[in-house]
């Protein structure tokens, strides 16, 4: 039975689908065509096009790939088609970024402008929940930089591009912070035995307590707190 099933299984049409096997060889031309036409896009475009994308400049390459991609395998696609896409996005991308230098507003609707998210050792709570960014990746990025909490933190700014550029308090100038190493926030505390300088687990608001009830956090008024740190970071 199944050796039957073999035999009728068609493996031209699973392999080729509706095309000749000769089209196999006009899609390596095809393909060759348009990785060369990619390479020399992307030439034009210039090292900002490619070293740190923005909004902008990702819907250009996603604009570029898909007009590269289809005519490589798609026989109803024409290779001049796709390439008239490609000069109409490189025309829009130098339009667009002529008129980006030329004018600082409109830059920053296209590209955004950069954003605090950390100020003197606490989250600038407002900006930090106009960002679609989780506090655990956040923290992650955090210590991939050498820091373990946020007391080492002068400010943190998330740049037009998304990645997040750090300034450190000087040694001497740390201060007790909101620590931001794996599970340092899975028991928050709201009654305090011990006096000590606690940290708010939403907002980094860092005050000392006493032991007792721990109220709510000045800043963003919870209720939730865990134990602050002053180390100094490690470089």
């Amino acid at each position: 039975m199944q050796s039957l099933f073999l035999l009728q299984l068609d493996w031209k049409e699973l392999l080729m689908g509706h095309e000749e096997w000769s089209f196999i060889l006009e899609i390596i031309l095809r393909t060759a065509i348009m990785f060369l036409t990619i390479i020399i896009g992307l030439r034009v475009l210039g090292k900002r096009g490619v070293k740190q994308l923005s909004i902008f400049e990702l819907v250009v390459i996603i604009g570029l790939g898909s007009a590269a991609g289809d005519p490589m395998f798609n026989k109803d696609v024409g290779i001049v088609s796709s390439l008239v896409v490609f000069v109409v996005i490189i025309l829009l991308y130098t339009i667009v970024t002529y008129l980006i230098a030329k004018n600082k507003k409109f830059e920053q609707l296209i590209e955004g402008k950069p954003i605090c998210l950390i100020q003197d050792g606490e989250f600038s709570i407002e900006n930090f929940k106009k960002e679609n960014l989780g506090s655990d990746e956040f923290f992650a990025e955090l210590r991939l930089r050498g820091i373990s909490h946020l007391g080492q933190i002068e400010k943190a700014i998330e740049e037009s591009s998304g990645e997040i550029s750090v300034f450190f308090y000087e040694d001497e100038k740390v201060k007790y912070g909101l620590p931001i190493m794996p599970d340092s926030l899975e028991h928050p505390l709201k009654y305090i035995t011990k006096k000590q300088y606690y940290s708010c687990t939403f907002c980094g608001h860092t005050d000392e307590k006493h032991p007792g009830n721990a109220g709510i956090c000045n800043k963003c008024k919870k209720d939730e707190w865990v134990a602050a740190d002053n180390k100094l970071r490690i470089t």
